[in-house]
């Protein structure tokens, strides 16, 4: 991490390789269309994180999933990312604490951490995230889906991530719950709709 970046933008996403991604859009589409809207997905997520990156002092990250660290690196190179990283393996909780741990280690004050399957990301939702962890210890991006598809802390805990049901409709609760034993009030930021079934395709056409 450069001595000049203050906080990590950390990008969550998976190769597109057909068949391995977008198992439940791949269900109505085909594997070969799923991929290839998961890597239209993963450019515009990058485009995004890109331009509320620059200037900033913040690094922004790829963390790889599905390719090894030599092919992962020029993926991230290709997308604009300032590096890549593996995901590593275990539960989806799993790797995000990952992340915010290595992030944390490496010095960073303010880690935002966000999925690949977000139609309607703005540049400034990135900024905002930020913005809200100057004033909060945590910012969440509530999804429709009833999980979230942001999560930004000044700090890792270890706990904070265990014993949620990913992929279910109580994420957020639970983690919002977690959040409150620990006594962190999180920043709530604009409410979106993530891609995951053929229907969620409409708004994006």
């Amino acid at each position: 991490m450069s001595a000049n970046c203050s906080g990590q933008l950390i990008v969550m996403a998976r190769w597109p390789a057909p068949g391995r991604c977008k198992r439940r859009l791949a269900q109505s589409l085909g594997a070969v269309a799923a991929a290839r809207i998961q890597a239209r997905l993963t450019a515009h997520t990058l485009a995004a994180a890109r331009g509320a990156t620059q200037g900033q002092g913040l690094e922004l990250v790829l963390a790889v999933e599905g390719l090894g660290s030599l092919a992962a690196r020029r993926w991230g190179q290709a997308l604009g990312a300032d590096r890549s990283v593996l995901q590593g393996r275990g539960a989806l909780g799993l790797r995000m604490q990952r992340q915010f741990q290595r992030a944390a280690r490496e010095g960073a004050s303010q880690v935002v951490l966000i999925g690949s399957d977000l139609p309607q990301l703005e540049g400034d939702d990135l900024t905002a995230a930020f913005t809200a962890l100057g004033r909060r210890e945590g910012v969440l991006g509530p999804a429709l889906d009833g999980g979230y598809w942001l999560i930004g802390l000044r700090r890792p805990d270890p706990e904070l991530l265990a014993g949620i049901a990913w992929g279910g409709a109580q994420v957020l609760e639970q983690t919002l719950a977690a959040m409150a034993r620990r006594e962190l009030e999180p920043e709530l930021l604009t409410t979106r709709g993530d891609l995951d079934w053929a229907n969620d395709l409409v708004p994006w056409r």
